[in-house]
């Protein structure tokens, strides 16, 4: 079964390698979405793929980087009929 989720994850989350690391455990997990920081400070990642794969990115993005402090990782899910191919970084929103 195929999920799809979008996490709004907030702490010490820019400036840390957050994103980078996102798109290694993304791609590392096989799974395709994207992520971006947010100029409110936060990082917005979608992610989509096997429900099992997206369970352990959602428990990853809790913890984070070594660098990071997560204070809370919001996850909303969503139904897009159009999926990215791969995992990447966008520009900031």
């Amino acid at each position: 079964m195929s999920l799809q989720a979008r996490l709004a994850i907030t702490g010490r989350v820019q400036g840390v390698g957050y994103r980078d690391w996102v798109v290694t455990t993304g791609q590392r997990l096989g799974l395709s979405g994207w992520v971006r920081n947010r100029s409110d400070g936060s990082v917005e990642a979608l992610i989509a793929g096997d429900e099992t794969a997206v369970g352990t990115m959602i428990e990853a993005c809790r913890r984070g980087p070594v660098l990071a402090r997560v204070d809370a990782v919001d996850i909303e899910p969503v139904d897009l009929d159009i999926l990215p191919e791969g995992f990447r970084q966008l520009p900031t929103a």
